[in-house]
């Protein structure tokens, strides 16, 4: 069993500012670490509309966040594999398959009603 970051992140830690092993920690930039990940594959229907939810809830909050494909770390892929795309929030599983919104923005500490668009 492994401690610290979700599985399969110990080759991107330093750049999402995780330190393996402890809690999320430090900035990774000028800007801060990324509050958001989004693993993905190419070619993932679902990927698209979980990439806009989570854009959309990243500009309005001010977070940064980062997309990893499972096709670029064979740790990622198979911890990740069946439940394309993933979401975590400071180094932790939040979502996967599909992004939900409300659940993302209270997860970051956001009151902010949500607009959703007209289908």
């Amino acid at each position: 069993m492994r401690s610290g970051p979700a599985c399969g992140l110990a080759r991107h830690a330093v750049w999402l500012g995780i330190q393996c092993g402890s809690a999320y920690s430090g900035a990774v930039t000028d800007r801060g670490p990324a509050r958001i990940t989004l693993i993905t594959k190419p070619g993932c229907h679902l990927c698209g509309p979980a990439r806009d939810v989570v854009e959309r809830v990243a500009r309005d909050l001010g977070v940064r966040w980062v997309e990893l494909s499972i096709l670029d770390d064979p740790e990622l892929s198979a911890a990740y594999w069946e439940q394309i795309p993933v979401t975590l929030v400071d180094g932790v599983q939040h979502d996967f398959w599909r992004v939900d919104e409300s659940r993302l923005r209270t997860a970051l500490g956001s009151s902010r009603a949500i607009e959703v668009p007209d289908a």
